[in-house]
């Protein structure tokens, strides 16, 4: 499938900025499932300088400045991508154990890789038991590793309401997992500690998912979104994705544009400025199919 996406960040200041320094991540990655078949990023007001560069996890960041006073900042990413149906092949043959015994003594290096997303990270901290124990039921030791995680996906999706007027980035996860409410960020931020609880490296996986109107109707423009999912660490596999705000394996509607610890590692845009004060901000995404 060939998806054209556009992508729309509008800043409106209550007063004049001086200068800003900022970092987007807004360009979809390359990936075995995923072809980049053009992407560019436009900026208004046009930058003092740019330059494009590849962060520690390998997604692309565009860094940019604007040293001139300015009211309003517009960022328009616009890409097309070709997405490849690669069927997850999850290995059915290890264990819950099996995994943690090969992430102790193991030293092949996608292990050594995949060590770091067992840690605390930013926005996703072991702060007690409560993520441990809330998973123990379906991550039990000596269960399947994916179907496994596969029950957990459906706990969290089966449990959990959608609310988006509940939760803001900077809600703990410890609220959400104790109201059981958030947004897709929530739902991945939460199942990522499950796993990491209990020894499987989990990462965080920003992008889009392609939505479609009921039928009869004409899809709207700007309805679409950014959404957030999981991919786990199966050490006979690979990295197999997984979305709990679904309840499903990631597919060919799935673009993935950034990967990391958590959201804070892949936030699509971010920086400093001088003045300005509490921004107006309106972000517009729109997702269409241009051939199959």
């Amino acid at each position: 499938m060939r998806y054209k996406i556009r992508h729309i960040t509008s800043y409106h200041y209550k007063a004049q900025v001086d200068l800003c320094y900022n970092l987007a991540l807004l360009s979809p990655a390359s990936t075995e499932r995923q072809t980049v078949v053009f992407n560019d990023i436009y900026l208004n007001p046009y930058p003092s300088s740019k330059r494009e560069l590849t962060d520690f996890y390998g997604n692309s960041v565009l860094q940019f400045d604007i040293q001139k006073p300015h009211e309003k900042l517009i960022i328009t990413a616009e890409s097309e991508v070709d997405v490849h149906e690669v069927a997850n092949q999850p290995s059915l043959n290890l264990t819950i154990s099996d995994v943690g015994e090969l992430m102790t003594w193991q030293t092949d290096a996608n292990y050594q890789l995949a060590k770091e997303f067992l840690l605390n990270s930013p926005m996703i901290k072991q702060v007690d038991t409560a993520y441990y124990d809330y998973a123990k039921d379906a991550l039990s030791p000596s269960n399947n590793l994916h179907l496994s995680v596969l029950a957990l996906t459906e706990k969290i999706f089966t449990e959990f309401t959608y609310d988006p007027e509940f939760t803001q980035i900077a809600t703990p996860l410890i609220d959400v997992l104790e109201h059981k409410r958030g947004v897709c960020q929530d739902f991945a931020h939460l199942q990522i500690a499950c796993l990491r609880a209990h020894g499987i490296p989990a990462k965080y996986v920003s992008g889009y998912i392609e939505t479609l109107p009921p039928p009869g109707q004409k899809k709207l423009r700007g309805v679409d979104a950014t959404h957030a999912w999981v991919s786990y660490f199966c050490p006979e596999s690979g990295w197999i994705d997984i979305d709990p705000t679904n309840n499903a394996l990631t597919n060919y509607q799935y673009i993935v544009t950034a990967t990391g610890r958590d959201f804070q590692d892949v936030s699509p845009v971010k920086g400093v400025i001088f003045g300005g004060g509490a921004p107006a901000l309106n972000v517009s995404v729109d997702v269409a199919r241009i051939s199959n």
